[in-house]
């Protein structure tokens, strides 16, 4: 399927769309450091890496007309502006490129849009913001006009007596629940044209916190595949105790996959050891709501810093008790790239990098969503035309 990017970064939405099958004729990135870690993987033939077309443009330069009919037009918009650690500026922040991913909508007119941001999205601060992109993306061909603010626009879009260009959908969505080992907590705005005829239903979760705890406290399958002894059941984390014992009056586990804890990405890996990507950086120390990452449950969301790489998020807690920063290479497995996929910037460059990315087992499962619904769209018209 035919796609294109905006704001790709260092290439974790791209490859996990890569892996569900779109082939991307345009990918868009403004910062240097990341498109330098993208071109040094294709450079060295990385698998779906190595058949990107990335440019160092700024988006508002692009003229997406060229490529109109697309099957799908993604990204991940700046989340600075949204995010809860950030300054909360939403539009009036000068990085808000969400009209940008609009107009790309609205020139190339693709089957479906899949667009990444933080849940602070969501928030009731930019609840008005939320409402205007989800309605000018039902109606991107209605472009704000001159002097119109986001309230008179949003009136506009929403009292328009036109039917709309797309379905949209808005999902709050923990990429844990999709194969990520974080808990990383996201907005996610999709949507596909009208005329296709079909309902963009939420995706379903192939993942979950209960067949984790299941495998971990009632099978004990968890620590067998770790070659570990059996903790106790009085070694169970408090908050998780009523759910456990829910379970034991259970036949069967529950649905899905277990989540993916830091110990199963990290497994085969070794402590740091000074290989490219996976050495050991000092400085790292507990304090006041940072408190780093346990090894046996997904990690909390990896972070990207405006002045350094931020401490508890970014940090493991040992089996002992200690903790440590993630290397490169464990940030990078947290985030589904492989390990063939190098940083070559520095250690807090590339972590910011990778603070920034979407985790392409999320992504790769939302396309799969998306590809499934577009494929059973176009079953159906082609019954129906027969």
């Amino acid at each position: 399927m035919r796609s294109v990017e905006l704001f790709s970064g260092c290439g974790g939405l791209a490859l996990g769309l890569s892996q569900a099958g779109f082939h991307h004729e345009l990918m868009v990135e403004w910062d240097q450091d990341a498109v330098t870690t993208v071109l040094y993987n294709r450079a060295r033939g990385i698998r779906h890496v190595k058949d990107w077309t990335l440019e160092r443009a700024d988006v508002r330069a692009v003229d997406w007309h060229r490529y109109a009919g697309l099957d799908l037009v993604a990204g991940g918009p700046p989340c600075q502006p949204f995010s809860i650690g950030g300054k909360h500026r939403g539009q009036d922040d000068a990085r808000d490129m969400w009209p940008e991913a609009i107009r790309a909508v609205r020139e190339s007119r693709p089957k479906a849009f899949l667009f990444e941001n933080v849940r602070g999205l969501a928030r009731p601060a930019f609840a008005h913001y939320l409402r205007w992109i989800l309605a000018h993306l039902r109606h991107p061909e209605m472009s704000r006009k001159s002097g119109e603010t986001h309230e008179q626009h949003t009136h506009r879009l929403e009292a328009s007596k036109q039917p709309a260009t797309y379905d949209v959908l808005v999902m709050k969505v923990n990429a844990a629940d999709f194969g990520a080992a974080q808990k990383r907590n996201r907005v996610i705005v999709a949507g596909v044209r009208a005329d296709l005829g079909i309902t963009l239903k939420p995706a379903e979760p192939t993942h979950s916190r209960d067949r984790l705890l299941w495998d971990q406290w009632i099978s004990g399958e968890y620590w067998d595949r770790h070659g570990m002894a059996r903790p106790a059941a009085s070694e169970a984390p408090t908050m998780a105790l009523a759910a456990i014992k829910a379970m034991r009056s259970l036949d069967i586990p529950p649905p899905g996959k277990p989540w993916v804890t830091v110990r199963d990405a990290l497994a085969g890996l070794g402590e740091p050891d000074g290989r490219a990507n996976h050495t050991l950086q000092d400085g790292a120390r507990i304090y006041a709501g940072h408190t780093g990452s346990v090894l046996d449950e997904p990690a909390k969301a990896l972070k990207a810093g405006d002045h350094g790489v931020p401490g508890g998020e970014n940090m493991m807690v040992r089996d002992d008790g200690s903790v440590r920063y993630f290397t490169i290479r464990e940030a990078a497995r947290l985030q589904g790239l492989p390990d063939t996929y190098l940083f070559p910037r520095s250690w807090s460059e590339s972590m910011r990098q990778l603070g920034n990315a979407v985790p392409s087992q999320l992504s790769d499962s939302l396309g799969r969503w998306i590809s499934g619904t577009l494929t059973g769209a176009g079953t159906a018209k082609r019954a129906k035309a027969a």
